[in-house]
């Protein structure tokens, strides 16, 4: 199998294009690609998609490239503005670069983000990036300068605000686009950061918000079932995907009190049989493991032969069904709790979905 294809981020993207609309403002001619520097002291070069100066502005862009993950701004267009300004118009005290938000860019709404509330989403290490970005192209032009000057950087996204309704920027408080996130400059494939970075910020806007419960779900139908039952302030609410034991951990760290855990049967089995990583090529659920669980919470051994032979995790909960064997669907219900409260070292509760019933077991 080929080896999966590294991108950049957004951050990194306004970065290049910060640089490249501050050279066109500064005199220097169009730029077909500029390099800069990122946090790992490499530098990487990015091509430029639109360039355009008119009187005191210059704007620029760069269409993000993610490489091979699923990233939801996977070839937006990240725009930088740039124009002189005086001091006293920047706003930011000695500051040279005072950067902006502008449209497609969402505002923080909600505190226990690393950005202020009120603050444009632009999170520190991407303001670094543009801020060095920014400074080397002063540099590379100072001499042809006849003084200091001021600089305002303000960073768009186009369609930012559709884009950000696929994610969960709403839910952490950023609200009217996205956030312009990075802390490497760099994207990985399936990024497992990305997922446990975002479970840590909702944790902490649940926190800033007073919350001392939180619901962990493996997916949007098992989170909106457990929801629906609780009616808890929806920042008690955590998409952790298949990240449980990071998620379960990130709770003791973040000082909840108590643990709502929501999934559907194959992601619930996998728990009880403590298996950290809940998808499917992180410890595949192997059915004869599922079976042999079973046997051990009190299934007959013909019974667990059968199971065996099962293509799937909902195959085993059907014929489980059609046994009324409920007590079975509690048991292994109970084993992930157990394994959630080891984990975590606090009180769980564990809810068992179905797309079609929603909660169909709550132990």
């Amino acid at each position: 199998m080929a080896e999966l294809r590294s991108g950049y981020t957004t951050g990194a993207c306004a970065a290049a294009a910060a640089k490249a609309a501050t050279l066109m403002l500064l005199g220097e001619s169009y730029p077909q690609q500029v390099d800069i520097p990122f946090p790992d002291g490499e530098r990487r070069c990015f091509s430029l998609h639109i360039c355009t100066l008119e009187d005191n502005t210059a704007s620029a862009s760069v269409i993000k490239d993610a490489g091979d993950d699923p990233d939801v701004t996977n070839g937006a267009e990240i725009i930088a503005v740039v124009r002189k300004v005086s001091k006293e118009a920047a706003g930011e005290g000695d500051e040279t670069v005072t950067i902006r938000a502008g449209t497609g860019v969402g505002t923080v709404t909600k505190p226990g983000l690393s950005i202020a509330v009120g603050e444009p989403a632009i999170n520190p290490v991407p303001r670094q990036m543009i801020r060095e970005a920014v400074a080397e192209a002063i540099t590379e032009v100072t001499d042809s300068l006849p003084k200091p000057v001021s600089l305002l950087v303000t960073i768009s996204v186009r369609d930012g605000e559709e884009l950000a309704e696929k994610t969960l920027n709403r839910r952490l408080g950023i609200i009217g686009g996205l956030s312009i996130l990075g802390t490497t400059g760099i994207v990985r494939p399936v990024s497992a950061k990305a997922w446990t970075d975002t479970i840590d910020a909702s944790m902490q806007v649940a926190r800033a918000a007073g919350l001392d419960q939180v619901i962990l779900s493996t997916g949007r139908t098992s989170e909106a079932a457990v929801q629906k039952l609780l009616q808890l302030p929806e920042e008690a609410q955590v998409m952790m995907g298949d990240y449980l034991e990071y998620a379960l951990k990130a709770a003791g760290r973040h000082g909840f009190r108590e643990i709502h855990l929501a999934g559907m049967w194959a992601k619930v089995l996998k728990g009880a049989l403590c298996i950290p990583q809940t998808h499917v090529r992180n410890g595949a659920l192997e059915m004869e493991q599922a079976a042999d669980l079973l046997g051990e919470l009190g299934l007959d051994r013909d019974s667990v032969a059968r199971m065996r032979q099962a293509n799937t995790a909902r195959e085993i909960l059907q014929r489980l069904q059609e046994k009324n064997r409920d007590d079975l669907v509690r048991a292994v219900c109970r084993k992930a709790r157990q394994y959630a409260k080891e984990c975590s070292g606090l009180p769980v509760s564990v809810y068992l979905v179905t797309s079609e019933d929603g909660v169909i077991e709550q132990v």
